[in-house]
């Protein structure tokens, strides 16, 4: 077994499974399969290996897929994320640092799919594209003229660069999910480990999201209900948030402390944590700490609330009608300018 709960409970993992791989499953997947064939697995495999350098990436055998039981396919062009959100229970556990996969060897994959799925959707499975943006400026013309459609998920910063979202858009950018979290101040304070970020741009939260969907990309926005100093308020918070942004797509979560993470350690100490070992209720949708803000009562209905209404099909239809009036504006304003400018 690997992947980020054993990562973070190799010796519980033990028990259950041969052997346990803490980290990136690169630096050691040959030895594991060299022992196994000898029938000498080792208990634990990984602990105290470097990192793994991407650009050694293994081409992944898509030739195997049946594509006809595929809606998209995944590419990694990036691990990690500089962000260290406490909840964050993502590739930041598995690597120290954000790295990237070199371009040529991304557009190698990508040519690898091309040769199963003439017109494929990927995904790429990145924690925070864009951090990078000479590397996505060298890579975007290159998918332009693949002519692929692509999701991706990033951070707000990316509606900062009104060059690099034409490039994305036209490189067949589909939609960006951006963790929003909290549509107020409450509940962004310590977020992330190192800094404030999210934070300091949540005033521009709606002007972000407009101007990301202004270019003809959508927006998934999420949300994170139940995060310390928010009330029962936040629920109508984020509804009023997603209406007047007119976000396309909207995610909600409820603050989940899984192991490994900065949030459960905290939550623990605290005693806040209902059941410690209880990993069944780590979906995201169950509850498994005490909140500060509100009961847990008070959480769960107004999460199950919040749900219906945001996603009922009056409100969804809504969304998708805005997003198209507002980008059909967006297009207006740009032939305007064009014309003035002659």
């Amino acid at each position: 077994m690997g992947g980020l709960h054993v990562n973070s409970l190799p010796r519980e993992a033990a028990k259950f499974a041969s052997a346990a791989v803490v980290g990136e499953g690169e630096t050691c997947w040959h030895k594991v399969v060299r022992d196994a064939e000898k029938g000498r697995l080792q208990k634990f495999y990984g602990a105290g290996e470097a990192g793994f350098d991407l650009a050694h990436a293994p081409m992944p055998a898509f030739e195997l897929l049946d594509i006809a039981r595929y809606n998209r396919i995944t590419v990694q062009t990036s691990r990690g994320c500089p962000h260290r959100c406490e909840f964050c229970a993502s590739s930041v556990l598995l690597t120290s640092k954000y790295k990237q996969k070199p371009v040529e060897k991304v557009l190698q994959e990508i040519d690898k799919i091309l040769t199963i799925w003439d017109r494929p959707f990927l995904e790429f499975a990145d924690d925070n594209s864009f951090i990078n943006r000479r590397y996505w400026k060298e890579l975007l013309p290159q998918l332009e003229r693949r002519k692929i459609r692509w999701f991706t998920e990033t951070d707000l910063s990316v509606s900062e660069d009104d060059e690099l979202l034409d490039m994305m858009c036209r490189a067949g950018c589909a939609q960006v999910l951006i963790g929003l979290e909290s549509p107020v101040d409450a509940g962004l304070h310590g977020i992330e480990l190192r800094n404030d970020w999210k934070l300091k741009r949540r005033p521009r939260y709606v002007e972000a999201v407009r101007r990301i969907q202004s270019h003809g990309i959508t927006v998934n926005g999420c949300f994170v209900l139940g995060l310390d100093g928010q009330t029962p308020e936040v629920f109508d918070q984020v509804f009023a948030f997603v209406e007047e942004s007119e976000l396309y797509e909207v995610q909600v979560t409820i603050q989940t402390a899984f192991p490994g993470t900065p949030l459960y350690d905290r939550l623990k100490r605290a005693g806040r944590i209902i059941e410690d070992g209880c990993w069944e209720k780590c979906t995201l949708f169950d509850i498994n700490y005490r909140p500060d803000g509100m009961t847990l009562e008070e959480l769960d209905r107004g999460f199950k609330n919040l749900v219906v209404r945001l996603y009922s099909d009056e409100f969804t239809n809504w969304r998708r009608t805005s997003f198209t009036r507002q980008l059909r504006a967006a297009r207006r304003r740009e032939r305007s300018s064009v014309l003035l400018s002659q």
